[in-house]
C-alpha cells in the first residue's frame, strides 16, 4: 500500500480540570481513541496537558507529580492498539530538577522525552519559579512510569514505516524565541514540527501565534503544527481559546475552532513528499543547516515502527483544483492586481528598452491574444502613451471563425487602438500550391503542414509589419501551450520579441480577464466583449469545421486546460511522481463541489472527473511535457515569470535536455494505476 508521502497530523484539546490528573488523564484517552478512528498518525495535545498549564506552585506537590507519572503509565498501555503517535504535555523530574516537558508515546512505548528549552518570566508568565530549562539537556535518559527513555532537546523521532514522517518537539516560549529549536530540528531533518503549548489569549494574540506558524513553516521548509491549551485551565488571571493549527510551507492546512467547549480535533494530510522536494531544490535549506549545526551538534534519531493505517483513509486536506489561481480570499484583488501588473511592467520596461514606438499584435477574438492586448493597453495608460501605438491584426485563415473575428474587431475598437486585418488565405493558398500540397488542388487534407502554413504565415506577416512600422512584436502564447508544446515552432505563434503570456497558464488567463471586469480596469464596452470572448471554445481555428459544423476543439484533442494546469504545478514546481500527481488530482477533481474559490471561476469548474480520465489526460500531458516539447521551450523569446508555480524559460526555472524520453515517468503511472 501507498500513502504517497501523507502523514496525518492532529492537534487536539480535550476537556480538563485544574490539577484533576484523572480526568485529564481519561480525556487524554478519550481523544486519542478518536484520533485513532481517524487514522491519525501524530498527536499533539497542549502543554502540560495531564496536570494542567495553571496550577502555579501545585507544580511542586509530590501528589500531583506521582500521578502524572501514573497516569503515563496508564496512556502508555492504552497506547498499544492505537494508531496515532502522541505528545503529551507533563511535568516531569529529574536529577532533582523539574521540567516543562513533551513525552512521545507510541504502541506501548515511550519513545523519549523532550523538555522546555525556553521558559517565559515575564508579564503573566512565572515559569522560572517551578520548572528548569532545557536548553542543554542532550545525550541523556530519564526515568518516567518506570521506564528509561532518552532525554533531552537533541531529539528526532523517525518512523521505519512510513517515509517522510520524521518529526520533532519543542513547546510553547521555544517558537517565540530568537532561533526557536524547531529550526535545528528541521535542518537535522524533520519534515514536522510540532509544539506542545498552552498560552493563554489577550486580544490579538491568536493572530501573532498564526504569523510564528506560518513563518516557521516557511523559513524550515516543514510543516508546524500547534496546540494550545483551552476551556478546562484555570481562568484565575487569564483565559484561554484552544487555538489549533497546522501549516505545511506557509499555507494554513487546518484551525480549530477557538472558545469551544467541546474537545477539539484539528486534523490535516502533511505533504512530506512537498516538504523534502521543496529542500532538495532548495540549496539554501542545505547551506543553512551547515552554518547552523555545523560539526559539532548532532541530534539523537529515535527510530520506531509505528504501523501506520492503510486502505482507503481518503485525503484530510484542502487540494486546489487550480493551483496556479489565487485561492486567498481576503486577499483575491492584491494576488490578481500583482499577476497581471507583473505582466504589465513587464512589457512596460521592454518598451521603453526598444526605444518606444509600436506593439505589434495579432488578435485573434482568442483568450490569449485577448489577453496580451489588454495587458498592452495598460501599458500604454501607465506611460501615458495613445492606445494607437499597439498596431492590432486580425489575419482569418481557412478556419477563422466569424464570432471570434467580430469579437477582435469589437475588442479592438473598444480599445482604441490601431485595428487591421490581412487576410492570409491567398499567401497560405500560394505556400501550399509551391509546395504540392494536395489542399491546393482541392482536396480537402487538413494535415499538420496544412495547419502550420498558416500559423507561420501569420507570425511571418507581424514580425515584418514590426519592421516596417518601427515596432515590435508582442507574443500571446501562454504557459500551458508551452508545457504542451502545442504551438508552432519557429516562424509560429512559439515565436515573438516579447512573450507577455510566457508565465501566465490557461487557467490564470480566464480569472485574471475576469478580475479586470469585475474590478473595472477598462470601460463598460470592453468588459462586454471580454465577456463574450470568455464564453468561447478553445480552439487553434486552423481546420476547418467539419459536416456537423462543429468547431476545431483544442481540449477535445489535447485534454482540459484545468487538468494539465494542475499536473504542470505539481510537475514542475514539486517533481511529485504522476502516481501522486493523479492521487492528489482525482481527490481535488471527483466531487463537483469542492475545490472552488470566491469569484465565479471558469467554463464547466462544476465538472467532475474519475481516476481513469485523468490518468488518460496525465500521460498525454508526460509525453507531450517530456519527451515532445522541449526543443521549443529551449528557443522561447523573454518573457516575464508571474506564478510562484514556475516558468519554463531556459534561463530560468526549467533546464531539460531537448532530447530527453518521457518512459520513466509513463512507467511509474501505469505501475500504479490499478490493474
Amino acid at each position: 500500500m501507498h500513502r504517497h508521502g501523507f502523514v496525518r497530523v492532529a492537534t487536539s484539546t480535550p476537556n480538563g480540570r485544574p490539577a484533576d490528573v484523572p480526568f485529564n488523564r481519561d480525556a487524554i484517552i478519550t481523544e486519542a481513541r478518536r484520533a485513532h478512528q481517524s487514522s491519525v498518525d501524530l498527536l499533539i495535545y497542549p502543554e502540560l496537558c495531564i496536570s494542567s498549564y495553571a496550577i502555579d506552585d501545585l507544580h511542586h506537590q509530590a501528589a500531583v507529580l506521582d500521578a502524572v507519572e501514573d497516569a503515563i503509565a496508564t496512556i502508555v498501555a492504552e497506547s498499544e492498539s492505537l494508531t496515532p503517535v502522541l505528545l503529551l504535555g507533563a511535568p516531569l523530574r529529574h536529577k532533582g530538577r523539574l521540567y516543562n516537558c513533551a513525552v512521545v508515546v507510541s504502541r506501548g512505548a515511550i519513545l523519549g522525552v523532550v523538555p522546555k528549552a525556553f521558559l517565559p518570566n515575564y508579564r503573566e508568565y512565572y515559569e522560572m519559579r517551578w520548572f528548569s530549562h532545557g536548553r542543554f539537556r542532550v545525550g541523556e535518559e530519564i526515568e518516567v512510569a518506570g521506564r528509561t527513555v532518552p532525554f533531552g532537546i537533541d531529539l528526532l523521532f523517525a518512523a521505519s514505516d512510513l517515509p517522510g514522517f520524521v518529526f520533532h518537539v519543542e513547546i510553547c516560549e521555544d517558537v517565540w524565541a530568537p532561533i526557536p529549536p524547531s529550526s535545528k530540528g528541521a535542518l537535522a531533518g524533520a519534515t514536522i514540527l510540532a509544539n506542545l503549548s498552552a498560552s493563554n489569549i489577550v486580544i490579538g494574540k491568536a493572530d501573532d501565534r498564526h504569523s510564528l506558524c506560518r513563518s516557521q513553516s516557511q523559513r524550515a521548509v516543514a510543516a508546524y503544527a500547534y496546540s494550545a491549551a483551552g476551556p478546562g485551565e484555570s481562568t484565575t488571571d487569564v483565559a484561554w481559546d484552544g487555538q489549533g493549527a497546522i501549516y505545511e510551507l506557509g499555507d494554513m492546512l487546518a484551525e480549530a475552532e477557538r472558545f469551544s467547549l467541546e474537545p477539539q480535533l484539528c486534523i490535516a494530510d502533511v505533504d512530506t513528499g512537498r516538504i523534502l522536494s521543496e529542500r532538495m531544490s532548495t540549496p539554501t535549506f542545505g547551506d543553512g543547516a551547515d552554518f547552523a549545526l555545523g560539526e559539532g551538534e548532532t541530534f539523537r534519531w529515535v527510530r520506531f515502527e509505528h504501523q501506520p493505517a492503510y486502505g482507503d483513509i481518503g485525503l484530510v486536506r484542502p487540494i486546489r483544483r487550480f493551483p496556479y489561481v489565487p485561492n486567498r480570499e481576503s486577499h483575491l484583488d492584491q494576488d490578481c492586481y500583482e499577476a497581471f501588473n507583473i505582466q504589465v511592467e513587464g512589457l512596460r520596461r521592454r518598451y521603453e528598452a526598444t526605444g518606444g514606438g509600436n506593439m505589434v499584435i495579432g488578435v485573434s477574438g482568442g483568450l490569449d491574444s485577448t489577453h496580451a492586448l489588454i495587458v498592452a493597453a495598460k501599458v500604454c495608460d501607465r506611460l501615458g502613451v495613445p492606445r494607437s501605438n499597439i498596431l492590432g491584426f486580425t489575419m482569418p485563415g481557412f478556419a477563422t471563425g466569424e464570432a471570434t473575428k467580430e469579437n477582435a474587431w469589437r475588442l479592438m475598437r473598444a480599445l482604441g487602438v490601431t485595428a487591421d486585418e490581412i487576410d492570409i488565405r491567398p499567401a497560405a493558398r500560394q505556400m501550399l500550391a509551391d509546395m504540392g500540397h494536395p489542399f491546393a488542388g482541392g482536396e480537402p487534407v487538413y494535415d499538420i503542414t496544412f495547419e502550420n502554413v498558416q500559423a507561420g504565415l501569420r507570425t511571418d506577416y507581424l514580425f515584418r509589419l514590426a519592421n516596417q512600422r518601427r515596432g515590435f512584436v508582442i507574443g500571446t502564447g501562454d504557459l500551458s501551450e508551452m508545457a504542451l508544446g502545442w504551438c508552432t515552432y519557429g516562424v509560429g505563434d512559439q515565436m515573438s520579441h516579447y512573450a507577455v503570456n510566457t508565465g501566465v497558464p490557461k487557467t490564470l488567463i480566464q480569472y485574471l480577464i475576469r478580475w479586470t471586469i469585475r474590478t473595472g480596469q477598462f470601460d463598460a464596452a470592453t468588459a462586454k466583449v471580454l465577456d463574450a470572448i470568455l464564453a468561447t471554445k478553445f480552439s487553434p481555428e486552423l481546420v476547418p469545421a467539419d459536416e456537423s459544423e462543429e468547431l476545431q476543439d483544442t481540449e477535445a484533442k489535447i485534454g482540459p486546460y484545468e487538468l494539465h494546469d494542475f499536473f504542470l504545478f505539481h510537475t514542475m514546481r514539486y517533481g511529485l511522481p504522476p502516481s501522486k500527481v493523479a492521487f492528489m488530482a482525482w481527490h481535488a477533481w471527483r466531487n463537483v463541489d469542492e475545490g472552488l474559490w470566491p469569484i465565479a471561476f471558469p467554463l464547466d469548474a462544476r465538472r467532475s472527473y474519475d481516476l481513469p480520465t485523468i490518468a488518460k489526460w496525465l500521460e498525454t500531458f508526460l509525453w507531450r511535457f517530456f519527451a515532445f516539447s522541449q526543443f521549443k521551450r529551449s528557443a522561447i523569446p523573454n518573457g516575464p515569470k508571474v506564478s510562484p508555480g514556475g516558468a519554463l524559460s531556459p534561463r530560468g526555472d526549467w533546464r531539460a535536455p531537448s532530447d530527453a524520453v518521457a518512459q520513466v515517468w509513463l512507467d511509474e503511472l501505469r505501475a500504479a494505476l490499478p490493474k
